[in-house]
């Protein structure tokens, strides 16, 4: 139909449907670091077990990405999205008659992660940037705003069930809520993308369009992409300590868990802020300095935990930490849709998105670990801050390697 265009109005009522489907569907990543201090004392077992949930759902959140976004590519995301919503509903209604830690953890790696979340996230970022050009920077922001969103709505949401009917009742909520409202959302995603989208990036940096190129950066595609993938798990390793732990460490200091829900809410919101301001900032100067920026600024957010760790100081940082960090993740799929083949981009994507979540499973687990081996979090916050300088140091390296390869060009 003439309406199913980029940038038409019909691409941003899907847009809006696609932001529903992501505050819906990434609720699970979020809702078991509100139940972590329930379930641990429930089951009986250390901080760093009673992360494996967390880790195991963000595995099969990264690995489930690239299934259903090659299934994207060749029937539709909408059929993703359901595949999605039946994973979501019956993971958590599986995983509220857990009886054990492990098979806690199990639901939640193969149906809240790899059959659930995973269809709300990489697939509809990736389907988005191809129904906008001149907005493509903002329209994925707004898309992956609905992972944030979901953090700021859910967590005090399902604190209080926690306290009210239990982490079981709560989940179970969740279920009822997953197989309700996300095939409704589904049905607005039945087009498919217009074949026009795939031309080159129209976005912006220095003043001109950007092009692809077979040798992005200065290195082979293969060793841009895998320099992209160690950037994404560096950067959400660190990432992943403060938006894991955070109602655990409160819960350690002595301000209960409601006050760390509540501080966690307080984060993801600030993220969904700079989210979309990323966006912006993202179709003016590229997605390469875009991931720079969000990089030093989410590294000195991290050192700020460190020296300030009273009720109120954390408040502020952990705004502080949302506000500075949300743009990281949306970047790489603009960096991808600037620099690589378009006909490449939702395999791409979605292979160093599903290394960004590799790397908030990595960094759940890791800090939960560490803290069992030091008693606190302090060396915790430090472990973030040497991951979040190595992703810094591959996005100086690429950004070297695009101004070596630009030189003569330049030059002439």
């Amino acid at each position: 139909m003439p309406e199913h265009t980029a940038d038409s109005r019909y691409a941003w009522a899907r847009l809006a449907a696609t932001l529903g489907l992501m505050t819906i569907g990434s609720a699970a990543m979020y809702v078991i670091a509100v139940v972590l201090p329930a379930v641990q004392a429930e089951f009986g077992v250390a901080r760093a077990d009673a992360s494996l949930p967390y880790t195991l759902l963000m595995v099969g959140f990264g690995l489930g990405g690239v299934l259903m976004g090659k299934l994207a590519d060749r029937f539709g995301v909408m059929l993703p999205v359901l595949i999605g919503a039946a994973g979501l509903a019956s993971g958590f209604a599986l995983a509220a008659a857990s009886s054990s830690i492990l098979g806690f953890a199990i639901v939640s790696g193969l149906l809240l992660g790899l059959l659930g979340s995973s269809a709300t996230f990489a697939p509809l970022v990736a389907d988005t940037s191809l129904w906008f050009v001149r907005r493509r920077g903002i329209a994925v922001a707004i898309c992956a705003s609905g992972n944030y969103l979901a953090g700021a709505i859910w967590p005090p949401i399902v604190q209080q069930l926690v306290e009210s009917i239990g982490w079981r009742g709560a989940y179970n909520t969740l279920a009822v809520v997953s197989a309700l409202a996300m095939p409704l959302l589904a049905l607005a995603l039945k087009a498919r993308p217009p074949a026009a989208v795939a031309g080159p990036s129209a976005s912006v940096r220095s003043g001109a369009a950007v092009q692809p190129s077979t040798r992005p950066f200065g290195f082979s595609m293969n060793q841009a992409q895998a320099l992209l993938c160690v950037a994404g798990v560096a950067c959400c390793v660190a990432m992943s300590m403060p938006q894991v732990h955070i109602v655990a460490y409160c819960s350690d200091l002595g301000f209960g868990a409601a006050q760390g829900a509540r501080m966690l809410s307080l984060m993801l919101a600030a993220g969904i802020v700079s989210r979309l301001v990323s966006g912006a900032i993202c179709d003016r100067i590229g997605g390469i300095r875009t991931l720079l920026l969000g990089s030093v600024l989410q590294g000195t957010a991290l050192l700020l935990f460190l020296p300030f760790d009273g009720l109120v100081s954390l408040y502020v940082v952990s705004a502080l930490f949302g506000l500075f960090q949300g743009g990281i993740v949306p970047s790489y799929a603009i960096i991808v849709r600037e620099h690589f083949p378009a006909a490449e981009a939702g395999a791409r994507v979605g292979t160093i998105l599903m290394c960004t979540l590799f790397g908030m499973a990595l960094g759940g687990w890791m800090s939960g670990k560490v803290f069992d081996l030091t008693g606190s979090y302090h060396a915790a916050f430090v472990n973030g801050i040497a991951w979040n300088l190595l992703n810094l140091g591959i996005v100086l390296l690429l950004m070297w390697g695009l101004r070596r390869r630009s030189g003569p060009a330049l030059s002439a």
